[in-house]
């Protein structure tokens, strides 16, 4: 290495230090005041990670002083802007029961629950985050009927409702590609007990006509009748429903096979047979 490539490095290196070490001087000053004029300066530049840790530093020396309320508001939102949804929707809750009066407070507990709707994973794993989200925008709009933002609130219920459904029926389609079909049938009707309005009623329907006509196929003899039975009032709710569409000559189909098997098979004799033994 020549010696100006050298003179190039210490200079990048002190120069990248220099910049380092400013908001680390500020960070190790002691000074509360100053600090926290620097991360206001920082939080409204948007570097929030660096308006973190200073408000962080001073959240403590402004405990009980007119600066508290808006320090710890700032210091959660700039959780929140950095994507760390989980200690924003703590801090956000958490700064709602501390300043009650606050009016900020309504922003916050919408915040708070917004951090649990954005931790939600995607529909394939455990809901648990979005079911919680869904409470607590229902919470919301309950105490601030009025509030700006219940429309949105009304919005992201929607949307975590329909993860919700994405997730109940994947598993059922699951159930049915393993051929367990009675789980299959059980997890589409409580999918439309759950949601009742869901858009995606016709393939909700025609998968489970399918899944109650394999079921009842695979029953043993003295379960068949009642599950060709059901199989058939399935199909014959889907028919009612869709009067047109490719799917429905499927369903047709199926029905016509329950019926034959209900006709030509003598499951009142064979039950009165078990009974007379």
């Amino acid at each position: 290495m020549n010696r100006l490539s050298i003179l190039v490095f210490c200079v990048s290196v002190m120069a990248g230090s220099g910049c380092k070490s400013s908001y680390e001087k500020m960070r190790t000053s002691g000074d509360p005041v100053a600090i926290l004029k620097a991360a206001d300066r920082y939080y409204e530049e948007q570097d929030f990670n660096r308006a973190r840790g200073l408000y962080e530093i001073v959240l403590t020396a402004f405990r009980g002083q007119p600066e508290a309320e808006e320090i710890y508001f700032r210091y959660a939102n700039s959780h929140f802007a950095l994507r760390e949804y989980d200690l924003s929707n703590y801090l956000f809750k958490n700064f709602a029961n501390t300043f009650s009066n606050s009016p900020q407070k309504e922003e916050a507990e919408f915040l708070s629950v917004l951090s649990l709707y954005k931790m939600a994973p995607g529909h394939r794993l455990d809901q648990s985050s979005t079911i919680k989200a869904i409470d607590g925008f229902q919470l919301f709009i309950n105490t601030y009927p009025n509030s700006a933002r219940v429309a949105e609130c009304n919005q992201l219920i929607d949307a975590c409702r329909s993860k919700l459904e994405q997730k109940s029926f994947e598993s059922a389609r699951l159930y049915f590609d393993m051929e367990h079909y009675q789980s299959c049938v059980r997890s589409l009707q409580n999918l439309l007990a759950d949601f009742p309005e869901t858009p995606n009623d016709r393939e909700v329907r025609i998968l489970m006509s399918r899944a109650a006509f394999q079921l009842a196929e695979r029953s043993i003899f003295e379960k068949q009748k009642e599950r060709y039975e059901e199989a058939a009032a399935i199909a014959e709710e889907f028919l009612r429903r869709y009067p047109t569409g490719k799917q429905r000559s499927e369903v047709k189909t199926l029905l016509q096979k329950i019926q034959r098997k209900l006709k030509s098979t003598n499951y009142d004799g064979y039950q009165d047979a078990s009974a007379g033994n």
